[in-house]
C-alpha cells in the first residue's frame, strides 16, 4: 500500500524527484527510507514504476524495454540535475528475489555498499535492458541465483519443499 500512496500522491508527494507520469512507460524516482539525504556517499534512490502488472524481474519482456530505458535515461538525468551526481556514479539495479512485488528500481552511489547491491541479489538495469533485447522473454527462462538469510521464511518453504 505505501507504493501505491506514493503513486496516486496520497503520501511522500512531497519527496518526489523526478516523475514521468506515462501510465505504460511511466514511473517515480523518490529518495530511499535507507538514505537520510544529508550526504552523497550513501544516495539512494528508488524508482516505483506507475503500472501494477509488473512485480518483479521475472516478469519483464521486451514489451518493458521503454519503460526501463525511461528509468535509466530519465532517471540518471534526474539525479544529476538535483544532486550533482553524473550518471556513471550511479549503480541502477533490481533485486531478484525483491523486498516487496511491484516493479522498483534502485539508484545508489557508487562507492555506497547498500544492502542487497552483490551480484547474488543486485541486476544492473542496463544488463537487464541488454538481455531483453537479446531474448524477449529471457527472465522467463533464466534460472536465476539468490541468496536467502538464514531467518527468512521463503528459505524455510524451500527446505520444507525439499529444494535446498
Amino acid at each position: 500500500q505505501w507504493v501505491y500512496n506514493i503513486l496516486e500522491k496520497k503520501a511522500e508527494a512531497d519527496r518526489i524527484i523526478h516523475e514521468n507520469p506515462d501510465p505504460c512507460d511511466g514511473f517515480v524516482l523518490v529518495p530511499d527510507f535507507k538514505w537520510n539525504q544529508n550526504q552523497l556517499d550513501d544516495l539512494y534512490l528508488i524508482a516505483l514504476v506507475h503500472r501494477r502488472d509488473i512485480r518483479s524481474l521475472r516478469d519483464l519482456t521486451a514489451e518493458h524495454l521503454p519503460l526501463l530505458r525511461n528509468i535509466l535515461v530519465e532517471g540518471k538525468e534526474a539525479v544529476t540535475k538535483r544532486f550533482g551526481v553524473p550518471g556513471s556514479q550511479l549503480r541502477i539495479y533490481l533485486h531478484y528475489q525483491p523486498s516487496y512485488y511491484h516493479l522498483h528500481v534502485h539508484f545508489t552511489a557508487l562507492g555506497y555498499d547498500a544492502p542487497g547491491c552483490s551480484v547474488e541479489r543486485a541486476h544492473l538495469l542496463v544488463d537487464v535492458i541488454d538481455n531483453l533485447e537479446m531474448d524477449s522473454i529471457y527472465y522467463q527462462k533464466r534460472a536465476l541465483t539468490f541468496a536467502l538469510r538464514a531467518d527468512e521464511l521463503l528459505l524455510k518453504q524451500f527446505q520444507e519443499a525439499g529444494r535446498v
